[in-house]
């Protein structure tokens, strides 16, 4: 089966200019709620580095998104800001450095290379020189990042452009360059770097809008709102429509559209929006039976209910077993052998933890297929007494979550 909805090749720029954008601050001007990490304090509503500083890192996990803030450079200050980092090594390598340096400093001259000035990718991308405001100063800066697109400008002028999947080419032993997604984190090297005003818009992944459009997909979630979907009591502030992302904190209730379905495809986008706690989760074999192996994983759950009943549960989960596997009928010993067997995935599409999947399910009659970024892992996976109409659901199981593109084919 063909995924339906392919990705297009979008320019971190031609997002960026989309409006209107909704920023939110990831940085309260008086505490470091939010961020983990020793050595930074919060002086006059900016976090400063401390001679002990080195990385100080968000909490959540962050994909395509534009990033606002300020900085004040000390002479010769060194720090960066580190993206798609995954919270472990050196982010300049496990995930990329943005070079946040007083390349003016006397210290400096002739002795940089051309990768280290301010708003390089450290040790890939150089960025253009001669734009920071005199030390002491503080300078704007904005970071765009969306899919492989990476752009930085600074005071309002674009300094560092790169697309990570040509970097990747040029720098195949670059773990970083790899990543789509990652916590954002300040580098520090002990010397006494403020930043302020952090704010994060967050962007939803390219989709052929048209291509769905003429396939005969209508939209059901529309971006904004929550129009369409049956919102459980105290949601709100919890499912939360911004940029066209439906974010969910995992501290409220499963959400379920107020129509209800028989036959029909949905298509979707997803990913996890923080990292879950490590727990021993089990191998499961290809007969839909737990080996006795197990291992650990970031525990993190969530799923789509079909047609009003969680036994007709795709799961989305971090399991080793991979996304799209109908737990309800797996489990169920009652079932029959080839039941069980059906609606285990025959292979772990999911991508790494923090970036988009995109999902495709196809309900028709008993009959179950799941599509999972481009690979079929469940193909007409018989579901026997499954409900024959109602609605689907976005499960509640803790997790924090985001889900996109929501479109849907009535067969």
């Amino acid at each position: 089966m063909k995924f339906l909805i392919p990705i297009i090749a979008l320019t971190a720029a031609a997002l960026a200019e989309e409006a209107p954008m909704k920023f939110v601050p990831i940085f309260d001007g008086k505490t470091l709620d939010g961020w983990k990490g020793d050595g930074y304090v919060v002086e006059d509503g900016a976090i400063v580095c401390t001679p002990k500083g080195r990385n100080l890192v968000s909490d959540k996990i962050y994909a395509n998104y534009v990033l606002d803030f300020q900085f004040k450079l000390p002479p010769g200050g060194n720090n960066g800001i580190g993206i798609h980092y995954p919270g472990q090594g050196d982010a300049a390598y496990t995930g990329m450095e943005l070079q946040v340096l007083d390349n003016t400093a006397e210290k400096y001259k002739g002795k940089l290379k051309p990768y280290q000035f301010h708003g390089s990718i450290y040790t890939m991308v150089p960025a253009k020189q001669g734009f920071l405001k005199p030390v002491g100063e503080w300078n704007q800066q904005r970071i765009t990042v969306h899919g492989p697109h990476v752009r930085v400008e600074l005071n309002g002028t674009v300094i560092t452009e790169a697309n990570l999947d040509e970097l990747n080419k040029k720098f195949p032993k670059h773990e970083g360059a790899k990543r789509r997604a990652g916590h954002i984190a300040m580098c520090g090297h002990g010397d006494k770097v403020a930043f302020r005003g952090f704010k994060i818009c967050e962007l939803p992944p390219a989709a052929n809008i048209d291509g769905v459009k003429s396939a005969g997909f209508t939209q059901i979630f529309d971006g904004k709102t929550l129009k369409g979907w049956k919102a459980p009591a105290g949601a709100e502030g919890h499912w939360n429509p911004v940029n066209g992302i439906l974010k969910y904190d995992g501290r409220s209730k499963d959400l379920w559209s107020e129509k209800s379905y028989k036959d029909f495809t949905v298509v979707f986008d997803w990913r996890w929006g923080a990292p879950g706690k490590m727990m021993d989760r089990p191998i499961i074999g290809p007969d839909g039976k737990e080996t006795g192996e197990k291992v650990k994983v970031q525990e993190l759950d969530s799923g789509v209910y079909l047609r009003g009943s969680s036994k007709s549960q795709v799961n989305l989960w971090n399991w080793p077993v991979g996304s799209g596997e109908v737990y309800g009928y797996r489990t169920d010993g009652k079932q029959p052998a080839e039941v069980r067997a059906g609606v285990t995935p025959t292979a772990k599409a999911d991508k790494p933890v923090g970036e988009w999947n995109r999902m495709m399910i196809t309900v028709k009659g008993e009959k179950l297929t799941v599509v999972l970024n481009g690979q079929t892992v469940i193909e007409d996976a018989l579901l026997p007494g499954m409900k024959p109409e109602g609605p689907i659901a976005l499960q509640h199981h803790g997790s924090q979550i985001d889900f996109a593109n929501i479109w849907i084919k009535e067969l």
